[in-house]
């Protein structure tokens, strides 16, 4: 037997009793006669005692020797701890295993990098080594929660008549939202599925079946670009019901998440969801998927900017435009720098300055407005934010979607920059009544907003051909601490109306069939009307257990680039695994590498000369990219050369005209053809890019 029970369960009820642990030598300490290790595995960390006179001196110089992270087995008597090394931060830590036999099951090597160290070592380094990693009781703790809040949705799900259904991992390609992780076929040569973006058919299809109410925890592939909160494989929780309505669905979701949270953080959730549509969202928070915690709502003064003398307010007015304003509680003396980093955050979201108001505590105000405003419409504005001496009122003037994701993104930059978004604190609300499309420039028309089978209000049918921007979907989410934790929506279950739908996306009868004809089909043998959701599970214990990134409590993460360092994923394969799948004219061979040869690493020319504030053009980027690649195919090359056997020698140059005295010598040239090299240039000077901030 290795182990007769876990070390970090072992509590004062076992003193004198002969135990087995096993696991990882963490730290280790050597006394002289006497070691102490603290034995670490899944539940925790035990103090071992090891006395040369109780183990023998074989074992003891084995021990002596033993590296950190080596695997194990210690028997023994647990005694309780001399006062002096008790320590009360461990659960076990009055209590240590006095060792009578030890046995070392896996000496390690030495270490690529220290455990303890965390997340102070850089990541990349951590993934590719994230079997260590896991042994961070941080990191595998928030796998175990993880578990435990799957297990809940499970438990929820279970007893409330959901029959858990897999769908396949293999399907049909259907473009309509992100791009596809296509798999080639190899019995049908030329053939692809795709890998589910979302179980979204198969479950509308197994309402068809009859199942009625139907989960899956899921995982789910995306072919996107990357960030904190999103993954290329992740995990979601699917659901679906028939003969429901959406305040069937919204009920279901809010007794769901009331309950895991219950389960999971041991509180209980004490207000209703609040209800936002779509339009209350953007126009209040700039965002669809507001984070609640705190206030600093978006105040629409429009009619009121339109009566006064400010050029930047009246054009935006006039054009069809807004003006729209923060007032930000007792900030009145808000510094030079915190406006300037204001200004420059509305700038980066596409305003084209920023309007502010220091409404100082003495009832003075503080702003260039007042030049333009007249007193009583002053007093109008600062009464339509609501603002009281001692605020700071900040202002957005330009088209609506400009407004929006200015004043939205400035929002969240001052909740942070003043501490109100906090990790412990945890609002949940829905947010209804999306837009049926949105419009794509890409593309030049409407696609859908969700998906192609989303049922618009009864109300809204009639302009789904005429004024496809009107039409309201019966969709909603949920969001919480400004991260949309999932979607979801009343299905289509009419086939006239799915007809119209792909009419009004634009469909035609040969795209239709090709992407969605097997579930055309099945809409004409009775179909009940249904509705349901889908929430990332990732995200959803991301913000549970206040972790920063997704990749913290995802066993085995890609990076940013979609790769994982661990494996070496995605890699290239051989020529024959090629030509099986019919796939080397797909390629370039000429220029193919197996997984065997080196990799040709790409070198991100344009993100470089961002960094170091250069102007390249294309030619330019062409060219730097080549020399950094050759530069490190010599540097490959001269790593591979064996040096051993060569002796260090002396190189020495002879120099002259060292020093020399500085001449100013007159070039008779004109400025434009001085100017001519320069790649910008303004009124007959030559631009540099700014590459010091005050």
């Amino acid at each position: 037997m290795k182990r007769t029970e876990y070390c970090g369960l072992l509590r004062p009820e076992h003193i004198g009793t002969e135990q087995i642990c096993s696991g990882w030598v963490v730290t280790k300490r050597d006394m002289g006669g006497i070691i102490f290790i603290d034995l670490r595995d899944r539940e925790g960390i035990l103090q071992v005692v090891i006395d040369e006179s109780k183990v023998g001196l074989d074992e003891f110089a084995i021990i002596e020797k033993i590296r950190l992270q080596s695997v194990v087995s210690v028997k023994g008597m647990i005694r309780e701890r001399n006062s002096a090394s008790v320590n009360l931060k461990i659960a076990t830590g009055t209590i240590e295993l006095v060792a009578d036999k030890i046995e070392v099951i896996s000496q390690a090597e030495s270490l690529p990098y220290s455990i303890d160290e965390g997340k102070k070592v850089r990541e990349e380094l951590r993934l590719k080594y994230r079997f260590l990693d896991i042994r961070r009781p941080e990191l595998y703790n928030n796998l175990k929660f993880r578990y435990k809040v799957q297990k809940a949705v499970s438990d929820y799900l279970d007893n409330n008549g959901f029959l858990y259904v897999e769908t396949p991992m293999l399907t049909k390609s259907t473009p309509e939202g992100a791009r596809d992780y296509l798999v080639p076929s190899r019995v049908n040569p030329g053939k692809f599925y795709a890998l589910p973006q979302s179980p979204q058919i198969f479950k509308q299809l197994l309402m068809i079946g009859g199942v009625d109410k139907y989960y899956q925890v899921a995982r789910c592939f995306r072919d996107e670009d990357l960030r904190s909160d999103r993954q290329p494989e992740f995990t979601q929780v699917d659901m679906e019901m028939s003969f429901v309505e959406q305040e069937d669905i919204l009920k279901h979701l809010e007794k769901m998440f009331k309950y895991v949270y219950k389960e999971t953080m041991g509180e209980e959730i004490n207000y209703d969801f609040p209800r936002l549509t779509w339009k209350e969202a953007m126009d209040v928070y700039g965002s669809d998927k507001p984070d609640i915690r705190f206030n600093l709502p978006i105040i629409d003064i429009t009619e009121i900017a339109k009566k006064c003398s400010f050029s930047v307010f009246k054009q935006a007015v006039e054009s069809g435009g807004y003006v729209r304003a923060i007032c930000v509680t007792g900030q009145a003396d808000f510094t030079r720098s915190v406006i300037e980093d204001l200004t420059e955050n509305a700038i980066s979201y596409g305003a084209k300055g920023m309007a502010w108001i220091a409404y100082k505590q003495n009832g003075e105000i503080h702003s260039i407005l007042t030049k333009y405003f007249t007193e009583n419409e002053m007093k109008e504005l600062l009464d339509a934010v609501e603002a009281k001496p001692g605020d700071f009122i900040l202002f957005c003037a330009d088209e609506l979607d400009v407004v929006r994701r200015t004043l939205g993104g400035i929002r969240l930059y001052l909740g942070d920059m003043l501490g109100l978004r906090k990790k412990n604190e945890y609002k949940f609300l829905f947010v209804i009544d999306f837009p049926q499309f949105e419009y794509s420039e890409t593309e030049k028309r409407y696609v859908a907003m969700h998906h192609p089978f989303t049922m618009p209000y009864p109300e809204d049918l009639q302009y789904l051909i005429t004024a496809p921007e009107k039409v309201r979907a019966q969709a909603y989410d949920v969001v919480l601490n400004g991260i949309e934790l999932g979607s979801g929506s009343i299905r289509i279950h009419d086939s006239k109306i799915q007809e119209k739908m792909f009419e009004a996306l634009g469909f035609d009868e040969k795209t239709i069939e090709e992407r969605f004809g097997f579930m055309v089909n099945a809409f004409k043998y009775g179909t009940p009307p249904h509705g349901g959701f889908a929430f990332g599970l990732d995200r959803f214990v991301m913000l549970l257990a206040g972790a920063d990134s997704l990749r913290d409590v995802i066993a085995f993460p890609k990076t940013k680039d979609a790769s994982c360092p661990l494996t070496g994923a995605p890699d290239f394969v051989s020529k024959e695994q090629l030509e099986i799948l019919c796939l080397t004219n797909a390629v370039k061979m000429e220029s193919y590498k197996t997984s065997a040869e080196p990799t040709k690493i790409t070198i991100d020319v344009e993100n470089i000369a961002n960094l170091a504030c250069l102007y390249l053009d294309d030619e330019e980027k062409l060219t730097y990219a080549e020399d950094m690649n050759a530069i490190i195919a010599f540097a490959d090359t001269i790593t591979k050369v064996n040096t051993l056997d060569i002796k260090a020698k002396e190189h020495l140059i002879s120099v002259s005209n060292v020093f020399h005295d500085d001449e100013v010598i007159i070039h008779n040239v004109e400025r434009d053809a001085l100017l001519a090299a320069s790649p910008t240039k303004i009124d007959g000077y030559i631009t540099v890019p700014r590459v010091i901030e005050n």
